[in-house]
């Protein structure tokens, strides 16, 4: 390495300013492919029921036909599983990341626009009080009605924040902040309103669904809730340069260029549409929107053309490692994987409020 000028050039005589992490941050992303590829095998071979991966594949290549419980296991069950838990850890990381760059603190979380409030909302009114739904929406919906209502509660939530915090055309972060707060304080006695008057076998379906799960992964449920988490997940690269500018504030931005109310519009729908789908599929997962964008700053910087890739990488493979605990730890039961989360994510999270106090106190 060569200083040149305050510059600093590498051996292939690429010019980088003094900091630059570009470097450091492709290698933790080449890192984190394979971590993920460890994880999803890993996903796709641990389970109570014995099967492997390993030994399906080598089936396979010997052409020897795989028993029907092998690949009932394997893929009906764990390959849907595997693949609904790379895309929650994704979009819930992701998510959380823009929220911080919107925010501009390091402390947000997706439920701060009102997201988690809304569809656990909209799961509650679906499990006490579905039988009482009109038929056509019942029929319509199925096996699905918690996830569709979650989904649609996080949209509502998200939507009517928005209105409150727009005006002229501007939305207010600030506003935004306080009245998702206050929507939260609501949602949530609607919520225990609702608990109240539930029985003991909705109160079971509370319980877990509010812990969060990916056991009730199917390739069906997967492919209604994919379109909108890989929506999110392909947007949030494209704001990378705007969510740079507002790291400098918003009239920074505006004078570099950026149109701020735009970022601003895409950067919450594409988080409403991520992490609503990803909350209405797997219930109520906590820490993974904070823990991961916070780790990779520390580690890569906060340049959100690195940040949102490695976010996704590595929420993916954190969450694939979370469901694997949660289904070996107390097997052949299962442990709900918002326990695993918030076991691993709370100790983390309290650090970040220790090293964060000194722009905390007002």
């Amino acid at each position: 390495m060569v200083a040149v000028s305050g510059f600093e050039a590498d051996r292939s005589g690429v010019t980088r300013l003094p900091g630059d992490r570009s470097h450091r941050a492709r290698a933790l992303s080449l890192v984190l492919l394979v971590l993920l590829g460890a994880a999803l095998w890993l996903s796709m071979t641990v389970g109570a029921s014995g099967t492997s991966l390993a030994r399906a594949l080598a089936a396979l290549s010997t052409g020897t036909e795989l028993e029907l419980r092998d690949k009932v296991v394997l893929f009906d069950i764990r390959a849907p599983r595997s693949l609904m838990g790379a895309l929650v850890g994704a979009s819930l990381a992701v998510s959380g990341a823009v929220m911080q760059g919107l925010f501009r603190n390091p402390l947000a979380d997706p439920g701060i626009v009102g997201i988690s409030a809304g569809a656990g909302l909209g799961a509650i009114i679906a499990i006490v009080l579905g039988g009482m739904l009109p038929v056509v929406i019942t029929d319509l919906t199925g096996f699905y009605l918690v996830p569709v209502f979650a989904f649609v509660g996080g949209w509502a939530s998200t939507l009517l924040l928005y209105r409150v915090s727009t005006r002229r055309g501007r939305t207010s972060v600030a506003t935004m902040l306080l009245a998702g707060i206050a929507l939260g304080a609501l949602t949530g006695a609607v919520s225990g309103i609702l608990i109240y008057i539930a029985d003991d076998a909705q109160l079971r379906d509370l319980t877990f669904w509010g812990m969060g799960s990916l056991a009730g992964a199917t390739w069906l449920k997967l492919l209604a809730a994919a379109p909108l988490m890989g929506l999110g997940l392909l947007v949030a690269p494209f704001l990378a340069r705007g969510l740079n500018g507002l790291a400098l504030g918003e009239a920074a931005a505006a004078h570099m260029g950026i149109e701020v109310q735009r970022t601003k519009n895409v950067a919450i729908l594409t988080v409403a549409a991520a992490t609503g789908a990803a909350v209405a599929v797997s219930g109520g997962i906590g820490f993974v929107g904070i823990v991961v964008p916070h780790l990779l700053r520390l580690a890569v910087g906060p340049d959100h053309r690195f940040l949102l890739v490695n976010a996704a990488l590595l929420g993916a493979a954190l969450l694939l490692v979370a469901d694997v605990i949660s289904r070996v730890i107390i097997a052949p039961a299962e442990l709900p994987i918002g326990i695993v989360t918030a076991v691993l994510g709370g100790p983390i999270f309290l650090w970040i409020l220790l090293r964060a106090r000194g722009v905390l106190d007002m």
